[in-house]
């Protein structure tokens, strides 16, 4: 096993051990924010005919070729409702009430709005010539028969669902939810609704953690808390071999009563690693299960610390549970910010500085939240985003160009809508 490994290097070990999840079958309205695990092909065109855009009157241009000053009168000869049939043909010197997406008659070649007639009873004044096929939405106009509409890998957003539907899809394969088992660990935890006299503390990792699985579409199992008796986190962390990914919440660093990571490897767990060089979170343990019966859990040990917990998780798990459900793009979006005030480290770690993101006109500019201690769990919760503080850098300087990992994507919502 590795120690003491860079943060790229964590992330490159992580990501080869990770797989992409098989399929599921699921109805469309079920599929939104998944990934598609097939390509969609039409199996038919949209529109299938040539139909109106326009509720109006259908014509000849060449009726209408007199139009102008003068207007040209011309006899409804029939209607034709959306959801109709054009089987009978338009006569020259006549017109065709159409209503929009209704079918083209043969012989038409353009509709004129309503809005731009005189109807006077069973005749219609026309005052010009329409363009050719003006207001008419031609067949396949959307898509044609055995064109290729969606890719697999593609995340489906409300446009594909309404694309599925128009296709005929009542359901359709997407990745699986990842299953993340999440493990507590520590006598001086708690659930929220426990006695916290003696110095005992609420379990909160497994809550947020939990969250931060739901906000990527991966399901949490909760395995409760585990006592730091190595007999007691076996059993719970057996019960987790099931899962996609097992994350369990300290009792993976050195102290006399870490017990996780040796249990970890009591079960058959190889770990590929434990430290990583950053700040928050260096004490994290990364590993994987590999039996007969086929590949177990990606297991994270992540550190006991709030803070850590969710950085650790942030950085490394999130990634992981991304590419398990098929996401090309692993990461947070990044901001270039400016920082408001001078930061200053040692060298040698890379630093996840939580921040505030502010416009100031054409600018953003990036506040730290305050306390930065690993345990302060406010300043994640009051935190935009994290501002990556380079491994090798001991100062960035007040008004100095700095990169952010946005965390809350609200930040980029408009005040106006831009027209």
């Amino acid at each position: 096993m590795r120690s003491d490994v860079t943060a790229a290097d964590a992330l490159r070990i992580i990501l080869e051990h990770t797989p992409v999840l098989g399929a599921e079958t699921v109805a469309v309205p079920e599929a939104l924010g998944r990934v598609l695990a097939e390509p969609i092909t039409s199996t038919r065109r949209i529109p299938p005919t040539d139909n109106s855009a326009m509720d109006g009157y259908a014509v000849r241009r060449a009726d209408l070729a007199e139009a102008g000053s003068t207007p040209v009168e011309l006899p409804v000869a029939h209607e034709i409702a959306a959801g109709g049939r054009a089987e009978q043909p338009l006569e020259p010197g006549t017109c065709a009430r159409i209503f929009t997406g209704a079918p083209i008659p043969p012989g038409v070649d353009a509709v004129v709005r309503q809005e731009d007639v005189e109807r006077r009873g069973d005749r219609v004044a026309f005052a010009g010539t329409p363009a050719p096929r003006e207001n008419i939405r031609p067949a396949g106009e959307d898509v044609e028969h055995g064109e290729a509409v969606f890719a697999a890998g593609e995340r489906v957003g409300p446009a594909h669902l309404g694309m599925l539907a128009a296709l005929g899809r009542a359901f359709v394969a997407v990745r699986q939810h990842p299953r993340v088992a999440i493990l507590s660990g520590g006598d001086e935890l708690v659930e929220p609704d426990g006695d916290v006299a003696g110095g005992r503390i609420v379990a909160s990792n497994s809550y947020s953690i939990a969250a931060q699985c739901r906000e990527l579409g991966a399901e949490p199992v909760y395995l409760g808390i585990a006592r730091d008796e190595p007999d007691d986190i076996e059993r719970r962390l057996a019960a987790g071999l099931s899962a996609d990914v097992l994350v369990s919440s300290a009792g993976v660093s050195v102290g006399d009563r870490d017990y996780v990571r040796g249990v970890l490897e009591k079960l058959g767990c190889r770990l590929h690693f434990w430290g990583v060089r950053i700040k928050p979170g260096y004490p994290l343990t990364f590993g994987t299960f590999e039996d007969p019966a086929g590949r177990g859990p990606l297991v994270f040990g992540l550190p006991g610390n709030p803070v850590s917990a969710m950085m650790t998780f942030e950085q490394f798990a999130r990634p992981a549970l991304r590419r398990m459900t098929g996401h090309a793009r692993l990461h947070r979006p990044l901001v270039r910010a400016v920082l408001s005030e001078t930061l200053s480290k040692s060298a040698g770690r890379l630093h996840f500085v939580r921040v505030s993101l502010e416009r100031e006109g054409e600018r953003v500019l990036a506040r730290p939240t305050g306390s930065q201690s690993s345990g302060v769990l406010r300043s994640m919760a009051l935190a935009t985003g994290l501002l990556i503080f380079p491994a090798e850098a001991t100062e960035l300087a007040a008004g100095e160009p700095v990169q952010v990992q946005l965390l809350d994507e609200s930040f980029l919502d408009a005040d106006a809508a831009g027209f």
